[in-house]
């Protein structure tokens, strides 16, 4: 809960008096396809915490609209980073934690880092100055 919700919530408290002061502000949070969006096996509390981005989010983003904030968060299913990899590598078996991984995949793969980073990128972009108050799903499909 430290990691995943109080840094974002002391992010935000540390920025948001200059935002204010200059009425505008873009917050982009990490969530989890894995949080209020999809139950996943053995993982309360990660879920649990990720959820509570997702309303930090959303309470930021109505409490601060009219002042010219927007807060969005980024909600990505099983990308593969060196995390990752080393959670798998920690099974104890390692082929067949793989496999179990790419299995609930349904486009048979994982996201890569730079495919969520693109959509970091299009958040912090003037491209996206109506989005706000919203949960951005990047997980090939894996909460369908």
């Amino acid at each position: 809960m430290n990691l995943n919700v109080r840094s974002m919530y002391l992010m935000i408290k540390t920025f948001l008096p200059k935002m204010l002061k200059q009425k505008s502000g873009n917050i982009i949070n990490m969530s989890s396809v894995a949080s209020s969006i999809k139950g996943v096996v053995n993982r309360c509390v990660y879920s649990t915490s990720k959820a509570a981005v997702i309303g930090l989010t959303k309470s930021v983003a109505a409490d601060f609209i009219e002042q010219g904030i927007r807060c969005n968060c980024i909600c990505p299913g099983t990308v593969d980073t060196p995390s990752l990899q080393e959670r798998i590598q920690a099974r104890p078996n390692p082929e067949q934690a793989l496999k179990d991984f790419l299995a609930r995949q349904k486009t048979g793969r994982m996201a890569t880092a730079e495919e969520v980073a693109h959509l970091f990128v299009y958040l912090a972009s003037d491209e996206s100055a109506y989005v706000t108050g919203n949960e951005l799903i990047i997980d090939g499909g894996w909460s369908l």
